[in-house]
């Protein structure tokens, strides 16, 4: 803005100069138009003519003087203006270091509060660590409580409960003592009447047991040979129930002898008590004994069982090992692995 008004203030200034040129010239002009046409001598035209230009050269002079006197306030004018732009420009600049100022201090105080808030976060955080780590202290100390009391509970409950089982054991121990000497009493009793039986028996045998009947046997099937007495689908349904019940056997004997090896285990490992006061071993060897009395028992029978198997192939299933006769189904049904009938079992007819 300022460039442009000094540019038309310079060409004001040439107009007028311009101007002041061609009305010199005019003048000048104007004059020697005027000489010219005054030739003739005269006093009177003379003065009249010395008159009018010295009236002309004042009028130039008092003309020159305007345009001085227009040219310094138009001088005086543009330094004002100048002087005001200046002033202006100092202003503003003064404006622009003010707002400088005013946004570093902002920034400043931006920063300071930023700063103090970050202090304040920084120490809420420390705080609520303080606080979780103080939290979970208390929590370690109240697990360590209930850990103790739980150990003194569990102690208080270990001797109640050996109390009991010293005082269960001894009463087992007193029927068992009772049971066993039930035990040999019976047995003393059967051994009698086995012995008498036997005797019978040994008295009453004939010298020469009778001749076996043949087995009439037919063409062997899927690994069952079947027989006149004793056809296909009969032996299928007996070498499956064979098969069931040598499964359950073989279960039953892994069971008993796993528990009679826990028992030992247990005993090695200071579990059970084998003294006067405790008692406990007592019945846990007559328990360990058991187990393996029955473990023994069933494989004894799964031999058997594989005896008949071994009989259901050959054809030979069924009949009586001792006199050769067919053994009832209902007697196979109910004890599948027999090889007696029941009057040779008991000692009576057919028995040798």
């Amino acid at each position: 803005m300022g460039s442009k008004k000094k540019s038309a203030t310079k060409e004001k200034l040439k107009k007028s100069k311009s101007k002041d040129k061609s009305k010199k010239s005019a003048s000048k002009k104007s004059a020697s138009k005027k000489k010219s046409k005054k030739t003739a001598p005269k006093k009177k035209s003379v003065s009249n003519s010395a008159k009018k230009n010295l009236e002309l050269k004042k009028k130039l002079e008092l003309k020159k003087k305007l345009d001085l006197k227009k040219k310094l306030d138009l001088k005086k004018k543009l330094e004002l203006k100048k002087k005001l732009e200046l002033k202006k420009k100092l202003d503003l600049k003064k404006k622009l270091e003010l707002k400088k100022k005013l946004d570093l201090k902002k920034k400043l105080e931006k920063k300071t509060r930023d700063a103090q808030i970050k202090a304040v976060k920084r120490q809420r955080e420390i705080e609520k660590r303080a606080a979780i780590a103080a939290k979970a202290r208390e929590l370690k100390e109240k697990k360590k409580e209930a850990i103790r009391v739980a150990k003194e509970r569990a102690k208080l409950k270990a001797t109640q409960v050996a109390e009991r089982l010293a005082l269960r054991v001894a009463k087992e121990k007193e029927k068992q003592a009772i049971r066993v000497a039930r035990e040999a009493e019976k047995a003393a009793k059967l051994a009698a009447r086995e012995a008498q039986r036997l005797a019978e028996i040994e008295a009453n045998r004939k010298p020469v047991a009778p001749p076996k009947p043949p087995i009439i046997r037919g063409v062997m099937q899927d690994g069952i040979t079947p027989t006149k007495e004793f056809n296909f689908e009969f032996l299928l349904s007996q070498r499956e129930m064979l098969l069931a019940e040598r499964r359950n056997l073989l279960g039953q004997a892994d069971r008993l002898e796993s528990e009679a090896n826990a028992i030992v285990e247990n005993s090695e490992m200071g579990d059970v008590q084998f003294d006067d006061e405790g008692g406990e071993g007592d019945t846990m060897v007559v328990e360990r004994e058991r187990d393996l009395t029955l473990s023994a028992s069933a494989r004894q029978t799964v031999e058997e069982i594989d005896d008949a198997l071994k009989r259901i192939e050959t054809g030979d299933y069924g009949y009586s090992g001792r006199s050769g006769l067919p053994i009832p189904r209902e007697r196979l049904k109910a004890l599948p692995w027999t090889t007696e009938l029941v009057q040779e079992r008991a000692g009576g007819i057919g028995s040798y």
